[in-house]
């Protein structure tokens, strides 16, 4: 088997949360990925294969006000920013992926965020 990377275990914990975390019509997932300078979130139809709303911090906003990606309040400014997408297009109900990271930091930051701006999950 060998020794496993960082990167190969949270690939792991992601594929097992998908096998129970399905996107619906009525209930999107909330899919977070995020790298060492970068957060991406976005809100996918599975049963469609659609990503229904985009939001991250490689965005032209972001790099006019110079807030980065890679700490706690660029992450919360790319949450409340996909709540507000979302909820334009009529989505109120999401169920939120993780993405195989540990709930803590810039993905708790995102995910309280995207509560605040008026989403439910």
């Amino acid at each position: 088997m060998g020794v496993k990377t960082k990167h190969e275990k949270r690939k792991r914990r992601h594929l097992r949360v998908r096998r129970r975390v399905v996107g619906t019509p009525e209930r999107p997932r909330l899919s977070v990925f995020r790298s060492q300078k970068h957060i991406y979130a976005q809100v996918i139809d599975d049963t469609a294969q659609r990503t229904l709303v985009a939001a991250s911090s490689v965005e032209p906003s972001f790099r006019e006000d110079k807030v980065s990606g890679a700490d706690v309040e660029g992450a919360a400014r790319v949450g409340k920013l996909l709540a507000e997408r979302a909820i334009q297009k009529g989505l109120k109900k999401v169920v939120f992926d993780r993405g195989g990271y540990l709930y803590h930091g810039r993905i708790k930051a995102l995910a309280e965020a995207a509560r605040e701006g008026g989403l439910d999950f």
